[in-house]
């Protein structure tokens, strides 16, 4: 596991200096205005939203990425599986930014983020747009817009708003890896 870890560490850290920028400044000032003040970061990889928005939390699968984002004095912990390393009703927003494609079964984890989300809470998710998708050989299940929406709503939420990054542009979608689909969700109170 150490040696996958490494790699997709490494992997992580060739992001480009321009999408290193697109996140800093276009990405992360648009995404933070849902989220709210005690947020968690799930997937949170190389720390980058960790060190744009004060006061959030993340976690990971990755040894690796967690060590990294620690040495930074961010705030990251190591995750298990499925498992989020909290008490329930904690969060008011969760954020998986392109975590679920990585996933084939999500459920478990998405009863994991139910449960530590506050009730009414909210989660932002981001899944990659078919280049995005195809670019990364770790990706294993494709989100189209209808499918977020029902993967979501069958453990759990609402969706409040959807939007794309950098904005809505059907060639985008084929043509560059950064273009996302992002969706707010709410957490349902049953």
């Amino acid at each position: 596991m150490k040696k996958i870890d490494e790699s997709y560490f490494y992997y992580l850290q060739k992001r480009s200096r321009l999408g290193y920028l697109y996140r800093k400044f276009w990405l992360y000032p648009k995404l933070c205005r849902y989220l709210g003040e005690k947020t968690l970061d799930v997937g949170c990889g190389i720390g980058d939203l960790l060190q744009y928005k004060k006061n959030i939390i993340g976690v990971d699968i990755n040894s690796e990425s967690v060590k990294y984002c620690q040495s930074k004095g961010l705030n990251a912990r190591l995750m298990k599986i499925d498992i989020l390393p909290f008490k329930s009703n904690v969060f008011n927003s969760i954020v998986l930014d392109n975590v679920l494609e990585h996933i084939e079964n999500p459920e478990l984890l998405l009863h994991e983020v139910r449960r530590v989300l506050i009730d009414n809470g909210t989660i932002l998710v981001g899944v990659p747009g078919i280049k995005g998708f195809s670019s990364d050989p770790d990706h294993k299940v494709f989100y189209s817009e209808s499918k977020l929406i029902d993967v979501l709503a069958v453990n759990g939420f609402t969706l409040d708003l959807m939007f794309n990054m950098p904005f809505k542009w059907k060639y985008l979608d084929t043509r560059a890896s950064q273009y996302c689909v992002y969706a707010i969700f709410k957490k349902t109170i049953y």
